[in-house]
């Protein structure tokens, strides 16, 4: 009975930890720019960590790829056509189809995206305390690998985004031309509202 209870004890504080977690996370959504900074200072802690031991270049090797692998899913769209058996000449099925606007939707949203990447600094951070992790390599040959895998990649991203034409970036709401501009009174000529 003992063993039960201790098991029951540890579950239920489990699940209040992962509560409260989530409350957190929850409640975090909505500040974009505390969160982006709370990664940025991640980072950096990172990088003065690997500057300051001169070590566990793997570490922040394969950090660099995990962040990169993160973007460009951040960078996809959710639904695309198959590139394997798509020769870019598909035309709509619809009228209706062809016409329609559809927002675009990430393979990994902001708040995913986010969180995988501070999960990664953080245990990357932890890594770096130990050891077996500090693994001698010639660090130059690894930045230099990482800047072109990070532009061929780019490269191919950018194409990507070319071909089945969409943008990933979108700056505020779009805005129909013309808008503000009402007439009042059953739509009386020169008839506008007062600001």
């Amino acid at each position: 009975m003992d063993q039960q209870s201790t098991d029951t004890a540890v579950d239920q504080y489990v699940a209040k930890v992962k509560r409260v977690t989530q409350n957190i996370l929850d409640r975090s959504t909505i500040h974009l720019v505390p969160r982006w900074g709370a990664f940025v200072g991640a980072v950096m802690l990172f990088s003065l960590r690997i500057f300051f031991v001169q070590g566990y270049f793997i570490i922040a090797y394969g950090l660099g790829i995990y962040l990169l692998n993160n973007f460009i899913a951040f960078l996809t769209p959710l639904d695309l056509p198959g590139d394997e058996d798509d020769d870019g000449l598909g035309l709509p099925t619809s009228e209706k189809e062809g016409r329609e606007y559809r927002p675009f939707a990430r393979r990994l949203p902001e708040f995913k995206f986010w969180l995988s990447c501070m999960k990664g600094s953080c245990v990357a951070f932890v890594m770096t305390f130990i050891p077996i992790f500090d693994v001698p390599v010639f660090w130059p040959i690894l930045l230099m690998y990482f800047i072109l895998l990070f532009f061929f990649t780019m490269k191919r991203q950018i194409m990507h985004m070319y071909k089945h034409k969409y943008v990933p970036i979108s700056w505020g709401k779009a805005k129909v031309k013309g808008a503000g501009q009402e007439r009042f009174g059953g739509g009386m000529k020169g008839a506008r509202r007062a600001d």
